[in-house]
């Protein structure tokens, strides 16, 4: 695509050089830059692409998208001055791309817990409905081909148009997509509007980038802007934000919920660690999902499904054939007689969630092991200490992807929430996580539960230096056989 012809929709403070040249591709990343690339320099957390101009002219790129001024200039490359590089480069991947959105709905699903879970069932009974539909999330992008390995919530806007244009080669339909706050503070969903819009909930996370409560979830509600004037905007109106979501709504809304009367109201709920049941609308649902806030992740799946008049019998069918989402209270079963549990949770809330529904099963006593991460909000930390000892019997801290921090200060900053002399459980400190989790394997008798928060679906484990392969369930899978057979 020609360079004048990109630029049209851009709004731009400077030009300087030729204009009438062809664009290959565009990239972020300098290390992907190839001859006749766009690079758009973006100001990040760890460094600025300004400083590889010089790098990506030697690769042969032919244009950058800037938003500082520099020291000097080539006349080797063409420059486009800009106020914000983030925000210009969804203008231009939706440009590039021809804008993949004119044929897919896109539905947005944001919250502090239970995007990942919302999204796959949406995408479950949008395909069982008879429509492709493709998904962008915490674990995996799928394209209506083939499925690829996340690396973050809600990608890059570049990024994500780029799966869009293959999406629209595929045929898809609808896409599902997690939108984190982050997305949404970074101009990463700028340019893209809404089919329909999902609140889950609102509780304590990231406040090391957000700073208050209410910050966070005004970049959250700013998906609700973005809603088409057709689409719908749901929410859980059991939220202590459900209103102030409400207010910040376009479109249609539509509320689900339990305890206060919404459009969608789940009854006779019952739980057990098969499953839950409630009943909606007259129809009995029996989900093999566990935990009373997958109901709530049902029933945001099925307001999105009856904005778009699907039938009650496809809801009923899709969601009942769902056998668990990866990481997401997820059961390790090798048949041995004590119960363990995988799960992402990595917020005081989700922890809670996961902990209130085990307290609802048969059990004897609850085995915790976790950590927090590192380089992320660590006001946190002391208040999923303090969870921990009041729910648990014994508690594991331990690493979860340490980063750049010293491993045993994020463990004493989540011991600064328990009050010593003030609880019954047992507590230990073992930073290697493998060995952490061999530990509670140990511990399990007849009829515990022994639950692994934190990392859920991820395969790998992050440290200042390196990053090793790592995976909960499978260093579990080979703890539970090395226990039964007495090893």
């Amino acid at each position: 695509m020609y360079l004048n012809n990109l630029i049209q929709e851009l709004k731009i403070e400077k030009i300087m050089g030729k204009t009438n040249i062809n664009i290959s591709n565009i990239q972020y990343d300098s290390r992907q830059i190839k001859k006749n690339n766009m690079f758009i320099c973006i100001q990040g957390f760890k460094t600025d692409g300004h400083k590889y101009i010089k790098d990506v002219i030697k690769k042969g790129a032919n244009a950058v998208v800037i938003d500082k001024e520099l020291e000097s200039y080539s006349d080797q490359i063409t420059y486009l001055k800009v106020k914000n590089s983030r925000k210009a480069m969804a203008t231009l991947a939706k440009s590039f791309f021809e804008n993949p959105l004119s044929t897919i709905d896109l539905i947005g699903v944001t919250g502090t817990n239970g995007k990942t879970t919302t999204t796959f069932l949406i995408k479950e009974i949008l395909n069982k409905g008879g429509y492709k539909t493709g998904l962008i999330g915490t674990i995996e992008i799928f394209d209506g081909s083939q499925s690829i390995p996340a690396s973050r919530t809600t990608p890059e806007s570049l990024d994500i148009y780029r799966y869009l244009s293959k999406m629209r080669d595929n045929k898809v339909k609808y896409v599902v997509m997690e939108v984190s706050s982050h997305a949404l503070a970074l101009h990463r969903v700028d340019t893209m509007q809404f089919k329909a819009a999902v609140f889950t909930n609102l509780t304590q996370d990231h406040l090391d980038y957000h700073q208050t409560m209410h910050k966070y979830a005004l970049e959250k509600a700013k998906l609700f802007k973005k809603v088409k004037s057709d689409g719908v905007s749901i929410i859980n109106n059991d939220d202590d934000y459900a209103d102030f979501f409400k207010e910040k709504s376009s479109g249609e809304i539509i509320t689900y919920g339990i305890e206060n009367r919404s459009t969608l109201q789940a009854e006779a709920i019952k739980l057990s660690f098969r499953g839950v049941e409630f009943v909606l609308d007259g129809l009995n649902y029996r989900l093999n999902l566990r935990g009373k806030f997958n109901i709530y992740n049902s029933l945001a799946a099925i307001s999105v499904a009856k904005s778009l008049d699907f039938a009650e019998g496809i809801l009923k069918n899709s969601l009942e054939g769902i056998e668990g989402i990866p990481g997401r209270f997820e059961a390790v079963d090798l048949s041995q007689d004590f119960t363990v549990v995988i799960d992402y949770a990595h917020t005081p809330d989700g922890m809670m969630n996961v902990l209130s529904s085990v307290q609802e099963f048969e059990h004897n006593n609850i085995i915790v092991v976790f950590g927090c991460g590192g380089d992320r909000d660590k006001t946190k930390r002391p208040l999923m200490g303090e969870l921990a000892v009041r729910e648990a019997d014994y508690v594991i801290l331990t690493n979860d992807n340490p980063r750049s921090e010293v491993p045993a200060t994020i463990i004493d900053d989540i011991k600064a929430g328990i009050e010593q002399g003030k609880h019954r459980t047992t507590i230990f400190a073992i930073q290697d996580r493998k060995k952490a989790i061999n530990e509670a394997i140990d511990l399990a008798q007849t009829g515990d539960v022994v639950i692994i928060f934190g990392k859920g679906h991820e395969t790998y484990q992050v440290f200042a230096d390196h990053t090793i392969d790592f995976n909960d369930k499978k260093v579990a899978e080979v703890a539970i056989k090395r226990k039964l057979s007495g090893v």
